[in-house]
């Protein structure tokens, strides 16, 4: 992957021919995995085994699943960070570098 300004890399959930990833909840299942994987201070909370780790979160854009991960996890835990790249890569799964935008207030 060339160099890039993006804070995220965004793993989508459709193969590199644009057919849909299975299982449907392929998102939720990778992001599971990675959970254990959090920055240093980020505080305990009750059930926060339960959380996704903020570096590694499911999500859907535009109809269709993904898992955003955040490129602190390849400083922080470059192992995590090869294994979600490696998934990608070994599913055919297209990567892109982009960024989240907050959601937009409406005009007034």
């Amino acid at each position: 992957m060339a160099s890039t300004n993006s804070q995220e890399v965004f793993i989508i959930g459709q193969t590199s021919e644009g057919r849909r990833f299975r299982p449907s909840d392929w998102a939720e299942r990778l992001a599971g995995v990675m959970s254990q994987f959090r920055p240093d201070g980020d505080p305990p909370r009750l059930g926060g085994h339960l959380r996704y780790s903020p570096w590694c979160t499911p999500n859907n854009v535009a109809g269709v699943k993904c898992v955003i991960v955040h490129r602190d996890m390849q400083e922080a835990e470059p192992q995590a960070w090869d294994f979600v790249m490696n998934f990608a890569r070994d599913n055919d799964l297209q990567i892109v570098d982009a960024c989240l935008m907050p959601d937009a207030k409406p005009l007034s």
